[in-house]
């Protein structure tokens, strides 16, 4: 498995500038579509766009533990899951309710991030799936994990009837 799976959506952007824009950009392409239009799945076994920013407002609380045991501990240990048994519990989440959630976490976690120095970027940590990366290596994780994301929306909002 590859260290980071997203960088192919990364490419050469900086990560904060993605990080920081991402919740606006959710906002900006759900406010317009319908209830019906957010819940459609577009296909069996694939999420709806409300399950995306389900998703999202998962992953973003399991990147702000990651981040922080990677500052706080030697050589953390990161504990993968499975993203699609969390999916499974989807159902009652609203899409207000999981933006908002993601809003507010991501906005802490990049407030967190000013405080990370040169230093902290070369952190160790250890993905028993992946191998051992860096913080910085996460936080390139994150913004190509949104990217990857939100050109799905993009797609399923531009399809939508």
């Amino acid at each position: 498995m590859e260290l980071n799976p997203y960088a192919k959506f990364l490419g050469d952007r900086d990560p904060i500038r993605v990080l920081t824009t991402t919740a606006e950009t959710l906002r900006s392409l759900t406010t317009p579509l319908s209830g019906a239009q957010i819940n459609r799945s577009p296909a069996p076994g694939k999420w709806s766009i409300r399950e995306i920013a389900a998703h999202l407002a998962d992953v973003e609380q399991v990147f702000s533990f990651r981040l922080r045991q990677t500052l706080a501990e030697e050589h953390h240990v990161v504990q993968p899951f499975d993203q699609d048994v969390w999916a499974e519990r989807y159902a009652p989440y609203d899409l207000a309710s999981a933006l908002a959630l993601f809003e507010a976490a991501r906005n802490w976690n990049l407030r967190l991030l000013t405080t990370v120095t040169e230093a902290d970027r070369h952190r160790p940590t250890t993905h028993p799936e992946r191998g051992t990366m860096t913080l910085w290596t996460i936080v390139e994780t994150m913004a190509g994990h949104d990217i990857n994301h939100l050109q799905q929306l993009e797609r399923l909002a531009a399809t939508a009837p």
